[in-house]
């Protein structure tokens, strides 16, 4: 009992191991690793070779499936590249077998040393990421040799060698045994590793170890639709290909089995080897085979998985993808995309309040006016989003960014509760009523309606590309507008000492109305301080000292 106890805590610390390479090379490496992918799709060598290397770094096909899928769900990768990533991937994490094959007892204390000096001097930083990756592959060494001490015992009680041997010969059953390991795993790496160990100690055949094989293979591609079944049609498509490929693959392969067996006893003695080195043959010649049919492939996943249409479809979060919360940068990307809809929402509650205003349009007011329901839901949901981010697997950039996107998505909220109340307003004290702005009143608002609007593209600009000129700018129309403002409200009361009738009856809601507009401005220029903050570029106080001390010494 004691044996299998340690069999099960070496496999598990084999898992954690690989867990935690791919946790550290994410938060080390993330964005990096979205922009080689990102940059190496322009045709399918150089794609599929940029999916062995990230693969390599990350030790998992099923990771590198997630992020590449969250490319094709936003449509930066077509499917077509995405799945020669994945043939590429698959290779990779095939590689990483073979080099955790060999004998690196020597190398797995000194990883797990470095790596803990590393993690302790810096927790947060970039060195302790790195030391996370390092203990990772010291745990996945160190798993392997207490995989074959707690083996060594079982392979000598007569009981399990009986129990083996009473194990039915049928590849069907070794396959689904292979597929649910990986998937229980979440890697086929560990059990591929863990399998040429057993089969290596006599727990194994060399028959039911090819199979579990391919089953692992198998498992791991359906692991990764599993993990997407929730998200959107586009996102499921490269799970759904590269599981296509997969199935095919182990089935072309289960016939061809007896002479793989013949072909390695020939060429390699050991039975440890034999298995790593079946499974390296089996990725590279599905990739070599499947190379040429990406195209078809994605075709077919398309039409199994049509884009749905969008034809009395809500205005709710589109970009918030779940599966990209286990990769901080990917989720961050996430969460910024979807603070733009809520401000392309907020845009249009806002550019419709001049049709309002002018053809006096209640039913357009009511349907603006419902839009701030959106704004308020799609800001409820980036906040819960971002929530779920771990703060703590953030750099530093990436903090900041979270935090920018915070207070980006506030202001959003707060401008469509500003937009409601003017329509509300309008609808109460313009339209209902019957009255009417001056043309010069009209003129005035609409000015700065049009000073809004063009504040608005450039405070989304800001945030999108962190200019700091273009935050200069958009700090230099605050004051601006704040003068327009006032020029505008001084006109107003001018008219009505003029005693102009139009603007009698309409003067609480011209007021109102410029005052609204103005704080609607100033929340568009707020997006500009946490970009010229983080540049150095603001002073501590807005007095001008000189002009405040001239002030004091006037007499009183």
């Amino acid at each position: 009992m004691i044996h299998l106890l340690n069999l099960l805590a070496a496999i598990a610390l084999l898992v954690w191991g690989i867990y935690n390479v791919r946790t550290g090379v994410l938060r080390a490496f993330g964005e990096n690793l979205r922009s080689v992918l990102a940059r190496s799709v322009a045709n399918r060598p150089t794609a599929m070779i940029a999916g062995l290397g990230v693969t390599t770094l990350l030790q998992s096909s099923t990771a590198t499936c997630l992020i590449v899928a969250s490319f094709v769900g936003t449509g930066l990768v077509g499917t077509t590249e995405a799945l020669a990533v994945m043939l590429g991937a698959d290779v990779g994490t095939a590689l990483m077998v073979l080099v955790f094959s060999f004998d690196l007892s020597w190398l797995s204390p000194l990883l797990i040393f470095v790596g803990v000096v590393l993690f302790v001097a810096s927790e947060r930083g970039m060195l302790g990421r790195i030391g996370r990756v390092l203990i990772g592959l010291g745990l996945i060494t160190l798993a392997l040799q207490l995989i074959v001490t707690a083996t060594r015992p079982m392979t000598q009680a007569p009981e399990i060698r009986a129990l083996l041997a009473a194990l039915p010969d049928d590849v069907g059953l070794h396959l689904l045994a292979g597929g649910v390991l990986a998937m229980l795993c979440y890697s086929s790496l560990a059990v591929v590793l863990l399998t040429a160990t057993l089969a290596a100690q006599g727990l194994l055949t060399l028959p039911v170890a090819l199979g579990l094989v391919l089953g692992a293979n198998v498992g791991s591609a359906l692991l990764a639709i599993l993990v997407t079944a929730t998200g959107a049609a586009e996102l499921r498509r490269l799970p759904l290909g590269n599981f296509i490929f997969k199935a095919v693959g182990a089935t072309l392969m289960v016939p061809l089995l007896p002479e793989a067996r013949l072909l390695l006893h020939n060429h390699v003695s050991d039975i440890h080897q034999q298995v790593v080195y079946f499974h390296l043959g089996f990725n590279v010649l599905m990739a070599l085979l499947f190379i040429g049919f990406t195209g078809p492939v994605a075709r077919i996943t398309q039409r199994v998985l049509p884009k749905p249409s969008t034809l009395g479809r809500g205005d709710g979060p589109r970009y918030l993808d779940p599966v990209a919360l286990a990769t901080p940068s990917l989720a961050i990307s996430s969460a910024a995309r979807e603070a733009l809809h809520q401000a392309d929402v907020v845009e249009t509650m806002l550019r419709g309040v001049v049709p309002v205003m002018r053809d006096n349009d209640l039913e357009l007011a009511e349907r603006l006016r419902r839009m701030d329901d959106v704004v308020d839901e799609l800001y409820s949901a980036i906040k819960f989003y971002l929530t779920q981010i771990s703060r703590e697997a953030l750099s530093e950039r990436e903090g900041r960014r979270w935090t920018d996107i915070v207070s980006f998505t506030i202001n959003m909220e707060q401008i469509g509760d500003s937009v409601e109340r003017i329509l509300q307003d309008l609808e109460d004290k313009k339209i209902r009523t019957g009255r009417r702005f001056s043309e010069a009143g009209m003129a005035e608002i609409f000015h700065l309606h049009e000073r809004l609007l063009s504040n608005l593209r450039l405070g989304m600009s800001v945030f999108l590309d962190g200019h700091v000129r273009d935050a200069q700018r958009l700090l230099e129309e605050k004051a601006r507008f704040r003068d327009l403002e006032r020029e505008y409200a001084t006109n107003h009361i001018m008219r009505l000492r003029d005693h102009t009738a139009q603007s009698i009856e309409t003067s609480s809601l011209h007021l109102d109305l410029i005052g609204e507009l103005k704080r609607i401005n100033s929340n568009i220029c707020s997006i500009a301080y946490p970009i010229l903050e983080s540049a150095g570029a603001l002073a501590n106080t807005r007095l001008r000292h000189s002009q405040l001390a001239s002030i004091e010494d006037r007499p009183r």
